[in-house]
């Protein structure tokens, strides 16, 4: 009776511990007893029923409590926690935040740019120079430098940035950074000409097209597909919800003592984001200009690059990786550098292609056509040949090196690329010259090569013409350019009756983004006149004559009056000659490169590459 009575205890408290919740469906006797053990005495029978039941009290009160419905407050926040894990989920898929670079990644970084036993000179240049435009109004739509060091960094991205603001100044207000591709598909085809009126550019659409530049840049470096931010963690976080002047100086504060002297040092305070996204890398580097304009500005930025390209392919682009890519004695960016912003890889060339040297060695080229291109003054001095990738790029804008500086050439009419019949054949021949040369760009190839070249070009030359060129055993492009000029253009050459063939003026415009002193804008103070420090911008005028020298030009310009025909042709005469007697400096030279006969004018000091 007693075991009749504790059962019946033990069954009303389970069903006490079923309330508020669903009631389980009822078992018969049979299928109950039939569980247990049947070698069990009665008193372990009742024991393990009890344990059993008391379990299954356990279990059904622990289900009750996670099905009970939650109060509409609850329910919000949960909907809220688990959109925003989604969010963070597929963020998280896309960008990896603030990661550090592990100590063998640092060293080989550090190693690539600055190399083993750099002096604390080169490391203060590139440690101080930021990515800031002129505060000078006539030059403000230019980067200004200080720095001796990173100008082929300035010089690169300023070609960039000019490019959106002179031919594209209506995406500037759109967010979403555009890729190259589709900005190209708008106005590649038709003659466009931008505004001349640079003091008219506001700091936003500035700003933005300095965003859309350096995301255009690096997601180039990183084959379209990824690009990466680097940042330092002493300011990364320190400036958000503060504006305007202020985050300047909370940055300033941050570096206050900041120096970078070892690939330890860098480790310490350097932070990359990596990006799939264009739109995404695009609002980053928005919210991170005030760092990129302080002091560390240039040097993250081509960390930032080399990191986008991988440190392992920026390696096997280059000829010799075991060269720093800070060049010593003076910390200057090297080709490779320059050629990295440019097209995407750090290769050390300016040629089109690859060299075969034979034995299975190559020397490495530019590879594909770029937005903005590449003059050398060393090209002038025959130290270098610049390809037509470089020369002819997408849009008229040329970082122009010299032997130790680097600045910004570019046209505002899209049409000074335009070739006409002298320049396109010339292009033509030139470049089935330029594959066969394996001289360094020396400008001569071999008898064999060059019968190659007349093939491929449909250039049939008279017997005696022939002999005379190869009769030394090899081909130098300056006479046999001379030769083609002479020919029948039914032989393939470009003998012109008119003399007028070629003739082309147009203007450029010429930045140096050092600031110098300018005597021409000085400042009246207490003390007399005081010297504008600030970038200089020329304009020059470019006349390209009809005839191969200017020489020539000069000479025949003028028509005889012995000779004198119609009076049209006098007209022509007159329209040909140039305004001024033509000027001369080596950025003249470096003109001629892309324009061979040209001759250029300006007004004031001279243009100014170094």
């Amino acid at each position: 009776m007693a075991d009749q009575q504790e059962e019946e205890d033990l069954r009303m408290a389970l069903r006490m511990s079923m309330q508020n919740s669903p009631p389980e469906p009822k078992r018969s006797k049979p299928r109950d007893t039939a569980i247990l053990p049947v070698t069990t005495t009665p008193e372990e029978s009742r024991q393990l029923q009890r344990e059993l039941m008391a379990a299954a009290a356990e279990k059904r009160m622990l289900a009750a409590a996670k099905s009970a419905p939650p109060s509409s407050s609850q329910s919000k926040n949960e909907r809220s926690g688990d959109f925003e894990m989604k969010e963070a989920e597929k963020k998280a898929k896309e960008v990896n935040l603030g990661n550090e670079l592990s100590d063998k990644e640092v060293r080989q970084l550090f190693a690539i740019v600055f190399g083993t036993g750099v002096s604390k000179d080169i490391l203060a240049q590139w440690s101080n120079q930021g990515i800031r435009f002129s505060p000078d109004p006539e030059t403000s739509m230019g980067l200004v430098q200080h720095e001796g060091g990173p100008c082929g960094v300035l010089a690169t991205i300023q070609a960039f940035v000019l490019k959106h603001l002179l031919f594209f100044p209506d995406e500037l207000g759109k967010v979403a950074a555009n890729m190259p591709q589709n900005l190209n598909s708008r106005r590649s085809k038709s003659q466009y000409v931008a505004s001349n009126n640079f003091c008219a550019f506001t700091e936003d659409a500035k700003a933005r097209a300095l965003v859309k530049s350096m995301s255009e840049m690096l997601f180039l470096c990183g084959n379209n597909k990824r690009a990466v931010i680097a940042t330092l963690s002493v300011i990364s976080h320190g400036i958000e919800g503060s504006e305007g002047s202020s985050k300047d100086v909370i940055i300033a504060q941050a570096l206050e003592g900041l120096s970078i002297e070892s690939a330890s040092d860098l480790q310490k305070v350097l932070r990359v984001d990596r990006y799939t996204s264009p739109a995404s890398a695009f609002k980053r580097l928005e919210a991170m200009i005030p760092i990129f304009q302080s002091r560390m500005g240039a040097l993250l930025f081509l960390i930032s690059a080399l990191l986008s390209r991988g440190l392992d392919c920026v390696q096997a682009d280059r000829d010799d990786p075991t060269q720093p890519l800070v060049t010593a004695p003076f910390g200057h960016a090297s080709q490779e550098i320059v050629n990295l912003l440019l097209c995407g890889q750090a290769v050390p060339n300016v040629f089109d292609g690859r060299m075969d040297l034979g034995g299975g060695m190559f020397l490495k080229g530019i590879s594909t056509s770029v937005e903005v291109g590449f003059l050398t003054l060393l090209e002038s001095l025959n130290f270098c040949k610049v390809g037509q990738n470089l020369k002819c790029p997408r849009w008229p804008i040329w970082v122009v090196g010299s032997e130790s500086h680097y600045t910004v050439l570019f046209a505002l009419d899209t049409a000074v690329q335009d070739e006409n019949e002298l320049e396109e054949r010339e292009s033509q021949i030139r470049k089935a010259f330029d594959a066969q040369d394996q001289s360094g760009g020396g400008g001569f190839i071999s008898v064999e090569a060059f019968h190659h070249v007349l093939r491929e070009t449909s250039i049939r030359l008279p017997s005696e013409k022939l002999d005379s060129l190869c009769n030394s055993g090899f081909i130098v492009w300056s006479e046999f350019w001379q030769v083609i000029l002479d020919l029948d253009k039914n032989l393939g050459g470009l003998k012109d009756s008119t003399g007028q063939m070629g003739r082309k003026i147009f203007d450029l415009y010429h930045f140096n983004g050092i600031a110098k002193s300018d005597l021409n804008g000085s400042q009246a103070t207490a003390e007399g006149e005081t010297p504008v420090q600030r970038p200089r911008l020329t304009k020059l005028r470019v006349s390209v004559p009809p005839r191969w020298t200017p020489e020539e030009f000069m000479a025949d310009a003028a028509v005889a009056p012995g000779n004198a025909g119609s009076e049209s042709s006098q007209k022509d005469a007159e329209v040909a000659k140039p305004e001024q007697p033509p000027q001369h400096a080596p950025l003249a030279d470096c003109i001629r490169t892309r324009w061979p006969r040209a001759v250029c004018n300006w007004i004031g000091d001279p243009p100014s590459i170094v």
